[in-house]
C-alpha cells in the first residue's frame, strides 16, 4: 500500500509511520517544519513529498479539515483517517493494552512495554515519547499479537480504540479548551473505559478520586493503591524518582500479573527503566565554567509540575534548585491560571523563572491570548523567588546567576527542551 501521513512530525503520527514501514508499506509524509523526528523518519525510508493517488491518508489531530493538502485528498475521494481512527483500526487486529490518564500515561506505557519485553512476550509498542530502550524512538515492532499503546484523551481520541486491557492512571482538569468542563472530561474517560472488550480488564488507580469507578458484566475491574506492600519494593527498584512514578509502576505491575508475568521479572524490568524522553531526563551540564545538573521535563499541567518539583527536591535535598518553566498554550494557562498560581506559591524550589507561553497552532484564541501572559502569571504568584524572563534573555540570565553544582530543571511541553541542550 501507498500510505501518506500529514503532520508526520507529530509524536503519535511518527510512530504510526514506523509501524507502516515495518509492514512493508510505501510511506510518505509532510509537515510544516523539519525536526529531529522528520530527519529520523527520512533516514528510515520515509519520502517527504505529496504523492498522487495514495491508498490511505492519515492526518494528525492538529491538522484541520481545511488544510489544503488534506482537502485535496478528500475531494479525490481517497480514504482519509485521523491518527486516532487509524490507530483504532490496529487495536482491532491485536490484543491491545491501552494506557490513558491525564498524567503518567507515557511512563506507564513504557513500563508495561519493558516488562513484557523482559518476559519475552514481544509486544508491538506505540507510545507518545521516545525511549532509550527503543533506540531513542517511540515505536517498537513486535512479533506477537500484543499491542501496547498510549491512549490520549484530547478531542476524545481514545474513544476510537478497542482495548482488551484498559489502564487509567488518573483523571484531572486537562484539555479544557476542548472539553470545557471537568464533568465532560470525566464523562469521556467513562466512555473510554466502557470500550473495554468482552472478557477484558479495566485497571485503575484506586487512590484517584476522579477516575470513574465503572463496573460492567462485560469486563473485570481491578484497582491498585500506594498502600500495597509491593510499593516499598518498587520504590527501592526505580531509578526515576517521585511517588507519581510508584503509581505508574503499580499500574504496570497489575497488567503484568494479568498476563502471568512473575513479580520478580517485572521488578527487574522496572529496575532497568531509565525514564522517557523529557520525563525527568537528567543530563550533566555546563554554565560557563560551572558544572551543573540539568533536568529536562515535559510537565506542563499544575499537578504534573507539583509532582515533578517535589521529586526534584526529594532527589536533591541539599542542592540549590533553579526551575525554568514555559507555559504550554494560552488556553491552558487561562483555564488553569489559579491552579498555576497556587502550585508555584508553595513549591520548595530556590529560583523559578517563567518564560514566554508556547503557542500551539490551531488551538489558540486571540481574545484569550490578550488576557493572559507569563508576566501576568509571575506577578500574580507574587513571590520573591518567582520572576518572568523573556525567552531571548534566559540563557545569559541563568549562566550569570547559577552556581557550581546547582540543579537546573527546564520544564514544559513546547520547545523549551532545546534550551537544555545549550547547557
Amino acid at each position: 500500500m501507498k500510505i501518506h501521513l500529514i503532520g508526520i512530525g507529530g509524536i503519535g503520527v511518527s510512530a504510526l509511520a514506523q509501524y507502516y514501514l515495518s509492514k512493508g508499506h510505501q510511506v510518505s509524509g509532510s509537515d510544516l517544519v523539519a525536526s529531529e523526528i522528520t530527519d529520523f523518519l527520512m533516514n528510515k525510508g520515509v519520502k517527504f513529498y505529496v504523492p498522487q493517488n495514495p491508498d490511505l491518508v492519515v492526518y494528525s489531530p492538529a491538522v484541520k479539515k481545511s488544510n489544503p493538502e488534506l482537502k485535496e485528498f478528500l475531494d479525490l475521494k481517497i480514504k482519509c483517517q485521523s491518527y486516532p481512527e487509524a490507530l483504532g483500526d490496529l487495536t482491532r487486529e491485536y490484543y491491545t493494552i491501552a494506557v490513558a490518564g491525564a498524567h503518567g500515561k507515557s511512563t506507564t506505557t513504557a513500563m508495561i512495554a519493558l516488562i513484557l519485553i523482559k518476559a519475552k512476550l514481544d509486544p508491538t509498542v506505540i507510545i507518545g515519547t521516545k525511549l532509550k530502550e527503543f533506540g531513542g524512538t517511540n515505536f517498537r515492532e513486535g512479533k506477537s499479537k500484543i499491542l501496547v499503546i498510549e491512549a490520549c484523551e484530547y478531542e476524545a481520541s481514545f474513544l476510537h480504540y478497542f482495548p482488551n486491557i484498559t489502564v487509567v492512571t488518573n483523571v484531572d482538569k486537562e484539555h479544557l479548551d476542548y472539553f470545557k468542563t471537568f464533568a465532560n472530561v470525566k464523562k469521556a474517560f467513562k466512555n473510554f473505559i466502557l470500550k473495554t472488550s468482552e472478557g477484558g480488564f479495566f485497571i485503575f488507580n484506586g487512590d484517584d478520586k476522579f477516575i470513574p469507578k465503572v463496573k460492567s458484566p462485560k469486563f473485570e475491574s481491578l484497582s491498585f493503591s500506594i498502600k500495597q506492600k509491593v510499593s516499598s519494593k518498587i520504590g527501592k527498584n526505580l531509578i526515576v524518582p517521585g511517588q507519581h512514578n510508584i503509581y505508574n509502576a503499580l499500574g504496570a505491575l497489575e497488567v503484568a500479573k494479568l498476563l502471568g508475568i512473575p513479580e520478580k521479572v517485572s521488578l527487574q524490568a522496572l529496575k532497568r527503566f531509565k525514564g522517557t524522553w523529557r520525563r525527568f531526563e537528567i543530563k550533566r551540564g555546563q554554565a560557563g565554567a560551572k558544572s551543573i545538573t540539568v533536568i529536562s521535563d515535559y510537565a506542563h499541567h499544575p499537578n504534573e509540575i507539583s509532582a515533578t518539583l517535589k521529586a526534584t527536591r526529594e532527589k536533591y535535598p541539599k542542592n540549590n534548585i533553579w526551575c525554568i518553566f514555559q507555559p504550554h498554550q494560552h488556553k491552558r494557562t487561562h483555564y488553569l491560571f489559579a491552579d498555576f498560581v497556587k502550585i508555584f506559591r508553595k513549591m520548595p524550589i530556590d529560583k523559578i523563572i517563567i518564560t514566554d507561553i508556547y503557542d500551539v497552532a490551531g488551538r489558540e484564541s486571540k481574545a484569550i491570548n490578550n488576557e493572559v501572559s507569563s508576566e501576568i502569571l509571575a506577578a500574580k504568584i507574587n513571590r520573591n523567588n518567582v520572576e518572568y524572563c523573556p525567552a531571548e534573555a534566559i540563557e545569559k540570565y541563568v549562566k550569570d546567576g547559577i552556581r557550581q553544582k546547582d540543579v537546573l530543571i527546564i520544564m514544559g511541553a513546547g520547545d523549551i527542551y532545546k534550551l537544555a541542550d545549550k547547557f
